[in-house]
Formats: structure tokens, sequence, C-alpha cells
């Protein structure tokens, strides 16, 4: 397990939200699916697991975390 720092979240089109993550220990970032959209028909969304770099939306700059 490592030390993460929230950088934003978004909801996506099918209703999930999605969370943007930097790992402190590498500097990368990470984008995990924090809740699962109720009428999401995508079963790669799925809660608390990461997203592929292609499955990413854009546009996280829109929430961001203090």
């Amino acid at each position: 397990m490592s030390l993460v720092r929230l950088l934003g979240y978004k909801t996506l089109q099918c209703g999930c939200v999605s969370g943007r993550y930097l790992e402190i220990g590498v500097n990368r970032e990470v984008h995990y699916v924090e809740e699962k959209g109720a009428a999401c028909p995508q079963p790669a969304h799925q809660r608390n697991q990461p997203l592929s770099p292609d499955r990413v939306a854009r546009g996280f700059d829109t929430s961001r975390a203090s």
C-alpha cells in the first residue's frame, strides 16, 4: 500500500465518479472508480478499481481537492 494524495474527481458520462490521485512514493497519477453509477453499462467500471489510461475521462480540472 502506498501513500496517495487526491488531486481531483469527476463524474463520468455513465454516472460513475472517478478520482485522480498522485502516488507520492513513485510520483505517478492513478485514476480509480470511486462510485459505480446506477445505470453504468461498462463492466470495467468497478468500485475501488483503477481505470486503464485509455478509459480515463478528460477534464479532471473541473473539481479539485484542496
